[in-house]
């Protein structure tokens, strides 16, 4: 058996989950290339290229077992069930109603038998299934929240998930406290829409990272990706003082323009937004910052870009993740007039690269000199060991297997080409007495 997940943490998180579940039901987990008899390909249906990619997979599966068992579920097994199915070499089609049955759903397959879909509505009342990932004993994504109740013109996720619920305060910390007894350093928040965690509860996000800073269950914790406003001020002081979230966010723009922001059917103008990032530098001036930004929705002229772009290039901001706008079947923007053509999507979507390369560099050269503790990850590349210090910059040293899932202080040294940087851990013997 071997999986592979397409998309976001979120997905990481079930693929793992299900992952543990196949091998209490006596599956063996092997790497892609060799030659399982079994491939689960987690898919995404964010962009285009995600259903490319899922094609190609099938594809290179093909090739390397062309006996195996193909599954394909989550969100693009959900939006497309019938063109899955009819993709050579598939064998089952997963909706996202489904997936967390495919143990028990493989067990009865018929090798050999014609491509079966299990596929239904997304029920959301008290579906909401917990999931967490535990590969390299480093970091974990546990999700606590799933669904969109949002209507945003341009996404696909609310028909693939459907609608916003949350897992119990009280179950994400008994998970997180399991998590931990894997020996997991770093728990990452996810979920559809984070900041709407709790919202059929009578708690909130506020309340839940409040409960796991308290529980400290492990040294780090990190908020995954979250509404601009749904990160409510307390929430950003709350970081501020906090010993255990780390001086992280990553916020959704998608355009700097109010005009394109009022097409998308966004819930702020970028005014909230400025304010959101500003309250950020100012009380963690050496927060990261990640941003979401899509280049070439329906309507977006050349003064609209150049408005993004001059408020992405005016914010303190960290990076950016740049997405060039794809018509997605059954949303409002696919009807919307004043296409873009797909040149000048893809040449502004390089424009914001190169911005962001800027921006990731600046952010990387302020750092130099600064001694920030710094999570080692288990990957050997080149004799080099790579980490994250707790405000996301990429951090490399020379290989040493003790520093492996170890938080040091770390000397940061020298900028690298791919503005991630060099550092010295800074290993301090007990005293002997």
């Amino acid at each position: 058996m071997a999986l592979y997940t397409l998309g976001c943490k979120l997905n990481f998180s079930e693929t793992s989950e299900i992952g543990r579940q196949l091998s209490r039901k006596g599956f063996l987990p092997v790497e892609f290339s060799e030659f399982p008899d079994v491939y689960v390909i987690n898919t995404c249906s964010v962009t285009e290229n995600a259903d490319k990619k899922c094609r190609k997979l099938v594809s290179q599966a093909l090739r390397i077992n062309p006996q195996a068992q193909i599954v394909i579920m989550g969100c693009y097994a959900q939006l497309k069930p019938e063109a899955i199915s009819n993709i050579p070499g598939v064998s089952m089609v997963l909706g996202a109603s489904d997936k967390f049955r495919l143990p028990e759903i493989l067990q009865s397959f018929v090798p050999g038998s014609s491509p079966t879909i299990h596929h239904q509505p997304i029920q959301t009342a008290n579906s909401f299934s917990a999931a967490y990932s535990v590969g390299d004993r480093t970091r974990s994504f546990l999700k606590v929240q799933d669904g969109c109740d949002y209507k945003c013109t341009f996404c696909t996720i609310p028909l693939a998930r459907g609608a916003s619920r949350s897992d119990t305060l009280e179950h994400v910390l008994l998970q997180a406290a399991e998590i931990a007894e894997a020996g997991v350093q770093e728990i990452v928040l996810t979920g559809v829409n984070l900041g709407d965690y709790g919202k059929e509860f009578t708690y909130d996000f506020f309340d839940l990272i409040k409960a796991m800073e308290e529980q400290g269950a492990v040294p780090r914790f990190r908020i995954s990706s979250i509404e601009p406003n749904l990160l409510h001020p307390e929430i950003i002081d709350f970081v501020a003082g906090s010993k255990h979230f780390m001086p992280h966010f990553h916020m959704p723009l998608q355009s700097g323009s109010n005009a394109m922001l009022a097409a998308m059917k966004r819930r702020y103008r970028k005014e909230l937004y400025s304010e959101r990032v500003e309250q950020i530098h100012a009380q963690i001036p050496h927060a990261g910052i990640g941003v979401d930004v899509i280049t070439g929705f329906p309507g977006e002229t050349e003064e609209h870009f150049q408005e993004t772009y001059s408020f992405l290039e005016s914010l303190p901001v960290s990076y950016l993740h740049v997405f060039t706008y794809s018509e997605r079947e059954n949303t409002v923007a696919a009807t919307l007039p004043g296409k873009v053509p797909v040149s000048i999507r893809q040449e502004r979507t390089q424009r914001l690269i190169q911005l962001s390369e800027s921006k990731k560099k600046n952010f990387t050269n302020i750092a130099l000199t600064q001694i920030r503790p710094v999570l080692w990850e288990s990957e050997e590349s080149k004799g080099k060991l790579s980490g994250l210090t707790d405000n996301y910059i990429r951090v490399n040293t020379l290989w040493d297997p003790i520093l492996v899932n170890e938080i040091t202080p770390t000397y940061l040294k020298e900028a690298l080409p791919d503005s991630s940087c060099s550092g010295l851990p800074q290993i301090f013997e007990p005293a002997v007495n």
